[in-house]
């Protein structure tokens, strides 16, 4: 791909408003995980900006924010609208679910004693898989919130750089 292929193909992307605002308020709550850490436990861990679980959901954000904007462009009365509302249902019920109950097994199954292992003890899974109901309310508050408003108050992050270019 030529230099001007990529550029056209980040211009596409930056001017698609609502999978970059989705993207953004993901991204938004990932870094208010790490500012909860800070603020709340008291602690530098910016381990929690890639780790899944946490307050709030991302991946509720991502996905109801995604859902939102589709609303917002295309109708809420669109076949397309429909499909994304039932998938953010799905992800969401997982995260706090399905995922949730991996977790809680994860931490069944690393409290076991190590006399089970006969030595060789298996390395500690990972407890925080899944969301509280809580952090997936959160996550699916802001991800609407980031997008409707940007969509409303900009369009596209594209409009915002074309000012500044």
């Amino acid at each position: 791909m030529t230099s001007n292929g990529v550029a056209t193909l980040l211009q596409d992307f930056l001017n698609n408003g609502t999978l970059a605002w989705a993207l953004i308020a993901c991204g938004l709550a990932q870094v208010s995980k790490l500012l909860i850490e800070i603020t709340y436990y008291k602690r530098w861990r910016p381990a929690v900006l890639i780790e899944t679980g946490g307050m709030p959901s991302s991946h509720s954000a991502l996905i109801s924010g995604t859902a939102a904007g589709i609303g917002w462009e295309q109708g809420v009365n669109d076949p397309l609208f429909t499909l994304s509302v039932a998938i953010a249902f799905i992800i969401m019920y997982d995260a706090s679910g399905i995922r949730k109950a991996a977790g809680n097994i994860s931490y069944r199954f690393n409290s076991l004693p190590d006399q089970l292992w006969n030595g060789v003890s298996p390395h500690p899974l990972k407890e925080n898989l899944g969301h509280t109901r809580l952090e997936v309310l959160a996550g699916s508050i802001l991800g609407p919130t980031v997008v409707l408003a940007g969509l409303a108050l900009e369009g596209s992050p594209l409009n915002i750089i074309n000012r500044f270019v």
